[in-house]
């Protein structure tokens, strides 16, 4: 069985990855299950900047946007787990295979991201996840992809 580890908040999510405003894109990760699942939360908000001009009028939170947050779930999920926090470890996609959009995410949404691991193993570079978006249980977007983890980064 996999060990259930703390729940990784805004400062620890900012201590893994190096993204910052306007492009970290999860809020918080919980259910962390090792290098197994997480589960990853997005306050979406109407003052992002892609909303002024995806849509004027109509704000709908870009697919691309969706894709990446659910990477930044599954980068959180492997960081917490093998300790990375302050290592500046960059995330690269290698590949994004069966995405499909079900759902248009807008401001007030609060955007799930479930995460899991197809393949990877601690200190290993190349990881596959698969992964679901939803909105109040209503699938928004789901995907695999493939990504190397850069943990050279000293």
């Amino acid at each position: 069985m996999t060990e259930q580890l703390p729940s990784a908040d805004i400062q620890m999510i900012q201590r893994i990855l190096p993204h910052r405003y306007p492009f970290l894109l999860v809020d918080r990760v919980e259910q962390i299950n090792g290098t197994t699942s997480a589960v990853g939360l997005k306050n979406v908000t109407v003052n992002e900047p892609h909303f002024q001009g995806h849509f004027p009028g109509k704000p709908i939170m870009p697919g691309v946007t969706i894709v990446e947050a659910m990477a930044q779930t599954a980068a959180v999920m492997v960081g917490v787990t093998m300790g990375m926090a302050d290592k500046n470890m960059l995330v690269y996609f290698m590949a994004i295979d069966r995405c499909k959009f079900r759902r248009m995410v807008v401001p007030g949404d609060v955007l799930r991201m479930d995460m899991t691991t197809v393949r990877g193993k601690p200190g290993g570079k190349v990881w596959k996840f698969s992964g679901m978006a939803s909105v109040d249980g209503e699938m928004a977007a789901e995907a695999e992809f493939t990504a190397m983890m850069d943990l050279t980064q000293e």
